[in-house]
C-alpha cells in the first residue's frame, strides 16, 4: 500500500513538472510484451518515460536502473523497487573486471634443475655445479695422529664418511586451478533476459550513458542481443524531450519544464541483418521522432 501511495505521490510531482506528456506516433499503447528503447540524457530518464505510459502499461513495465546510481541510498533503493520495480544493470560490468590469475606469478620450481638465483656480486657467488660438492667430508687426519689417537681411546675403527647427500627434489607443485584465468564477468544482459522471460516488457537505453550533444550516442549491442533472442518481443523506439532540461547531469534539483515522449514505429531485427546495421537503424528511428 506505501509503495503504491509513493507511486501515486511521485507519478503527480512528476506530472507536475514535466506534464509527462505521451505521443504515440507510430504505434498505439497495448498491453503486449515490448522492449521501449529511448535516448539517455538525465538519470531522470527512467521516471518521465515510466511516468508516460498508461497505468495498464506501467504495471507490466520495468524500467532498467543503474545500480551505482539508483540503489546507492536506502530510499532510491526502495522507490526503484517497489515503486518502479526497476531492473537493476551494472555500469561498470561492461568493462570485464581485471583478470584473477590461475595461480601465483611464482611457478614451482622444475624438477631438472631449481631456477638460477639471482645475480650476485662477483665474489659471492656459487656455480651451481659445485653445489654438490660442498657437504664432501674434510681431508682425513694424518694416518699417525689418527691411529695414535684410536690405541688410546680404544675405539672402533671410524666409519667411512657419510656420501654426499644428493640435492632434495623440489615439494610437489600445488595443483593448478581449473583454468579460470579471468574470472568471468557477470553478464550485463542476465537481469533484463530474466525480466523477459518472466513475460515482463522493459525500457532500456541502448547508448549505455547518458549523452549530452542532443544527439544519441552510438547504440552498444545489447539491444540487438535482446531482439535475437526475444524476436516475438515488440520493439519500440521512443524519444524523450526536454528532460535533459529538467535535471541536467551532475544537479540534483529539478527545474519544471515541459517535456514529452514520443513513441514510434515498433522495429525489429530483418532476416540475415547484422549487429552494426541494425544498431544503427535502431538509433535513427530513435532520432527520426525528434521532430515529430
Amino acid at each position: 500500500m506505501l509503495a503504491k501511495l509513493t507511486g501515486w505521490l511521485l507519478l503527480g510531482i512528476v506530472r507536475l513538472l514535466t506534464g509527462a506528456q505521451a505521443r504515440w506516433y507510430g504505434c498505439p499503447p497495448k498491453a503486449e510484451q515490448r522492449i521501449y528503447f529511448a535516448n539517455h540524457q538525465s538519470h531522470a530518464d527512467l521516471v518521465m518515460i515510466w511516468a508516460a505510459l498508461p497505468e495498464e502499461l506501467r504495471s507490466i513495465t520495468r524500467p532498467i536502473a543503474a545500480r551505482d546510481y539508483w540503489a546507492n541510498t536506502p530510499v532510491k533503493r526502495w522507490i526503484t523497487t517497489e515503486v518502479f520495480n526497476a531492473v537493476y544493470v551494472e555500469r561498470q560490468a561492461a568493462a570485464a573486471p581485471a583478470a584473477v590469475p590461475a595461480a601465483p606469478a611464482t611457478p614451482a620450481a622444475p624438477e631438472a634443475a631449481p631456477p638460477a638465483p639471482a645475480a650476485r656480486p662477483l665474489d659471492e657467488r656459487i656455480e651451481p655445479s659445485m653445489e654438490p660438492l660442498l657437504p664432501l667430508a674434510p681431508p682425513a687426519p694424518p694416518v699417525e695422529a689418527a691411529s695414535g689417537a684410536q690405541g688410546q681411546l680404544d675405539l672402533p675403527e671410524p666409519p667411512a664418511p657419510p656420501p654426499a647427500p644428493s640435492p632434495e627434489p623440489p615439494p610437489p607443485a600445488a595443483p593448478e586451478p581449473a583454468p579460470t584465468a579471468a574470472a568471468p564477468a557477470s553478464d550485463p544482459l542476465a537481469p533484463l533476459v530474466e525480466a523477459l522471460r518472466s513475460g515482463d516488457s522493459i525500457i532500456i537505453f541502448p547508448e549505455g550513458t547518458r549523452g549530452h550533444t542532443g544527439e544519441p550516442q552510438k547504440f552498444k549491442s545489447g539491444l540487438y542481443t535482446l531482439a535475437t533472442m526475444f524476436p516475438e518481443v515488440v520493439l519500440v523506439p521512443a524519444w524523450i524531450d526536454n528532460v535533459q532540461r529538467v535535471m541536467p547531469k551532475g544537479e540534483i534539483v529539478p527545474v519544471p519544464i515541459l517535456c514529452s515522449v514520443t513513441f514510434g514505429a515498433p522495429v525489429r531485427v530483418e532476416e540475415g541483418e547484422e549487429r552494426r546495421p541494425f544498431l544503427d537503424r535502431a538509433r535513427a528511428a530513435v532520432i527520426a521522432l525528434r521532430d515529430v
